[in-house]
C-alpha cells in the first residue's frame, strides 16, 4: 500500500502537542476521529495504549511507529506527525521521539498490516527522509515531504 494511499493532508499534523506518550496518542487519537466520525476517539486511544503495553513502539532515532488494529476501520488509515519537543516514549535506544507515523488497519488485515509496518520502517530508517521530515514547519509541507520521500524510496 503506498503512503499516499495511507495518508492525507489532513492527518499530517506538524508540531502536534502533547506532554506525554499518553496525551500523544489522545490527541492523535482526536484528530482521526474528527476526520473519520465513524470511529470514537476513546476505542482509537484504548487500542494504542494497548499495543503500547507489548512494548514500545519507538524505533530509535526519534522514530515511533504506534499501531494498532481498530475495530470497524475499513481500509488503513495512517497519521503522520512531528512534535515539538520530543516526547519520552520509551524508545529502544531510549532517546525522546519527535517523529510519528500511526497505522489503524483493520481488525482482519494481519499480513496487510504487516506489510504497511514493515514498508513505513524502511522509510523512517532513511536519516536524509527523517531530517526533511523534521524541517517541516506546516502540515501541508510535511505531507508533501512524506509523500514525495516515499516516491523517491
Amino acid at each position: 500500500m503506498t503512503l499516499e494511499a495511507l495518508l492525507s493532508p489532513r492527518l499530517s499534523l506538524c508540531h502536534l502537542a502533547g506532554s506525554s506518550k499518553k496525551k500523544l496518542l489522545l490527541n492523535i487519537a482526536q484528530a482521526v476521529a474528527e476526520q473519520y466520525p465513524q470511529h470514537d476517539s476513546d476505542i482509537i486511544f484504548n487500542q494504542l495504549i494497548a499495543r503500547e503495553r507489548l512494548g514500545s513502539t519507538g524505533i530509535g532515532e526519534g522514530v515511533a511507529i504506534p499501531h494498532c488494529r481498530l475495530p470497524g476501520c475499513e481500509h488503513p488509515i495512517g497519521v503522520l506527525c512531528t512534535t515539538e519537543p520530543a516526547i519520552d516514549f520509551d524508545a529502544i535506544d531510549r532517546q525522546p521521539v519527535d517523529l510519528l507515523f500511526v497505522l489503524l488497519v483493520p481488525e482482519d488485515s494481519e499480513q496487510q498490516h504487516l506489510d504497511t509496518l514493515a514498508e513505513i520502517a524502511a522509510l523512517f530508517s532513511n536519516s536524509q527522509v527523517r531530517d526533511k521530515l523534521r524541517q517541516a514547519d506546516t502540515s501541508d509541507a510535511l505531507y508533501a515531504l512524506a509523500i514525495d520521500s516515499a516516491a523517491a524510496a
